[in-house]
């Protein structure tokens, strides 16, 4: 009688199936973490695809004409810093999102970008979805 089995299990370790996860892992790191650049602005341009966030507590709007408008009230270039500071004083996470229409010059924007970083305001520039 042969009791020996027919099957037999090899000892041989595959490593094809790790390889596979540890490449499939490299890829979702690489794709999923941000670049980081330590001394650059963090804007999202026009045109652009992402999402805006809905913490925003204030809305500043600049139009072609060089309107200013504080959510939907307009108010001079004078009055942005003072109209924004009372607007967000009790705020503990104090965000501004820049909507500017396309056209308005970078000296406006940044104006408002200034005003916020003077106050350690987060700002948020609003993007047309592609």
């Amino acid at each position: 009688m042969n009791f020996r089995g027919r099957n037999k299990v090899s000892a041989e370790f595959n490593m094809s199936s790790m390889t596979d996860i540890v490449f499939l892992l490299l890829i979702f790191f690489l794709l999923t973490s941000p670049a980081i650049t330590p001394n650059a602005l963090d804007l999202v341009l026009p045109k652009a695809q992402g999402k805006t966030t809905n913490v925003q507590q204030v809305s500043v709007s600049i139009s072609k004409d060089l309107s200013f408008y504080i959510d939907d009230q307009q108010v001079s270039k004078n009055q942005i810093t003072g109209r924004l500071q009372q607007l967000l004083q009790d705020s503990s996470e104090p965000t501004i999102l820049l909507r500017t229409e396309e056209g308005v010059p970078i000296e406006e924007a940044v104006y408002v970008m200034d005003i916020a970083n003077k106050n350690n305001y987060k700002i948020v520039l609003a993007v047309r979805p592609e």
